[in-house]
């Protein structure tokens, strides 16, 4: 059985948040999928108002300090993302974007994502395709084609019964197992890509 990374992206600011319960449906189900498929999935988990701080700290100074950076490098370095906001003045949050902010414009070209979002009403539905489809499709990222949005009437007793929910979550899940299969993993990040060669030194270049 081959392996994939998971990175998961809540932006919720409670605890516990309807954000990150989805986010949880979301994960559980993409690892089932990924199972299926013979493929193992190691999942990391990031709360970003863990995180607020840090971020706020980047934005001010243009570098990441330690936390944040292991932060980054785990979602950019993942096999897939399930990215998960909860919906703002009717787009994702500020902490959402923020932290989409500091990644490099590059650094999900070509990696598979699954989006969700979560509000009071169903009437914020749209925020997934007007607001975080674009953004995401800004970053060259691939979007798998179903998003989940969840609105407080698909809760009931603090669990997802609802059948139309499930259903998307199963079939958003099916999609973004099929893309992150699909693809060979992730070659690690090269911390000496970048570096300046002997002979530029000497050159002063």
């Amino acid at each position: 059985m081959t392996t994939r990374t998971l990175a998961v992206v809540s932006a919720g600011l409670s605890t516990p948040s309807s954000t990150r319960l989805l986010a949880d449906r979301l994960t559980a189900a993409s690892v089932e999928a990924l199972r299926e498929r013979g493929v193992e999935a190691t999942v990391e988990v990031v709360e970003l108002r863990e995180h607020a701080r840090d971020l706020a700290d980047h934005l001010v100074t243009g570098f990441a300090n330690e936390p944040l950076r292991g932060v980054i490098d785990t979602v950019t370095g993942a096999d897939g993302v399930i990215a998960v906001t909860p919906v703002f003045a009717a787009s994702y949050s500020g902490l959402f974007k923020t932290f989409v902010d500091v990644l490099d414009k590059d650094s999900l070209t070509g990696t598979p994502v699954l989006l969700g979002a979560t509000a009071g009403t169903a009437r914020h539905s749209l925020v997934l395709e007007h607001a975080m489809r674009p953004l995401f499709a800004h970053l060259r990222a691939v979007v798998a084609p179903t998003a989940v949005f969840a609105a407080s009437e698909d809760w009931a007793g603090g669990h997802a019964d609802t059948a139309a929910l499930a259903d998307r979550v199963r079939r958003a899940a099916d999609e973004l197992a099929d893309l992150v299969a699909g693809r060979p993993p992730k070659a690690p990040a090269d911390p000496f890509a970048d570096a300046v060669s002997f002979e530029q030194l000497l050159g002063g270049q």
